[in-house]
């Protein structure tokens, strides 16, 4: 069972134990609200998620106003959807990517914020080799790096699908941080230095010494206007409250104020790629 079918089946045992303490049926609940029995029932069971008002109706049908705060944060934290890596990653990293694919394919613009590495969508075989292997060694888990390699690369074919659209910002840092050989690393610079003016994609660099609105905590991805995926050392947050989506927004646009394009972002890409050649 997923860690966000867990988090809506509490929500739902929760409610149906509030329904139980009213004395009420399942069928009398409904009547009450006007809804049909069967979504009481898909509530309760945890294969519905409520929305912030259905919890209001609930309580004020079942006489306990009272307990709104806790099922709204209950109702949070099933949106903010915690997928441990543990068990993402407990068939290896081919799995995870076959997820990515599919919201890759479901979405129509990604914009993608990187502190301090390469984009998946824009890594080359050999960096994301490295990538996979070292991560594997940190979790701990029997490597599927030939398989994840290739189903990144197919994730990659998005890139050239009409009708979509793709934002990338890095920090400069992300040119130079290495996990990987400098011959991998100077490929996977040539590799960036081409996507600039790609039709459909833009990439654009926040250069080591820029003036920020607000200092970045974190790389995140934005899907469309319906989910904010932030990863962390022990799992990924996959959020959908209209709140956070909104302030993720907000942090996209105050860094890509910063932020060099075009010409400029060329040239900061080239100057990384040098520096290999020197070091």
């Amino acid at each position: 069972m997923s860690d966000f079918q867990e988090a809506r089946q509490v929500l739902g045992a929760r409610l149906s134990e509030l329904r139980s303490e009213a004395g009420l049926e399942g069928k009398d609940l409904a009547a009450k609200l006007g809804w049909q029995p069967s979504k009481v029932s898909r509530l309760q069971s945890g294969k519905q998620t409520a929305k912030a008002g259905d919890i209001t109706d609930w309580v004020a049908a079942v006489g306990r106003p009272d307990v709104e705060p806790e099922l709204q944060g209950l109702r949070a934290g099933v949106e903010l959807k915690h997928r441990t890596w543990r068990r993402q990653l407990a068939g290896g990293h081919a799995e995870r990517q076959k997820l990515a694919i599919r919201e890759t394919e479901v979405t129509c613009m990604i914009r993608a914020f990187e502190v301090s590495r390469i984009p998946g969508l824009l890594q080359t075989r050999g960096y994301a080799r490295h990538i996979f292997d070292a991560n594997a060694e940190f979790h701990g888990i029997r490597p599927t790096t030939d398989q994840a390699v290739a189903n990144r690369m197919r994730r990659q074919e998005a890139l050239y699908e009409p009708g979509r659209e793709f934002q990338f910002l890095l920090c400069e840092a992300a040119l130079y941080h290495r996990s990987c050989p400098k011959d991998v690393m100077a490929a996977q610079l040539d590799r960036l230095y081409n996507v600039v003016g790609m039709p459909q994609v833009e990439l654009t660099i926040l250069p080591f010494g820029t003036q920020l609105k607000r200092t970045p905590a974190h790389s995140f991805w934005i899907y469309d206007r319906r989910q904010v995926i932030v990863e962390t050392i022990t799992e990924e947050l996959w959020l959908t409250a209209e709140e956070d989506l909104r302030l993720y927004e907000r942090a996209w646009n105050w860094l890509a104020e910063s932020a060099e394009r075009g010409p400029v972002a060329r040239r900061l890409i080239g100057r990384a790629r040098a520096s290999l050649d020197l070091a």
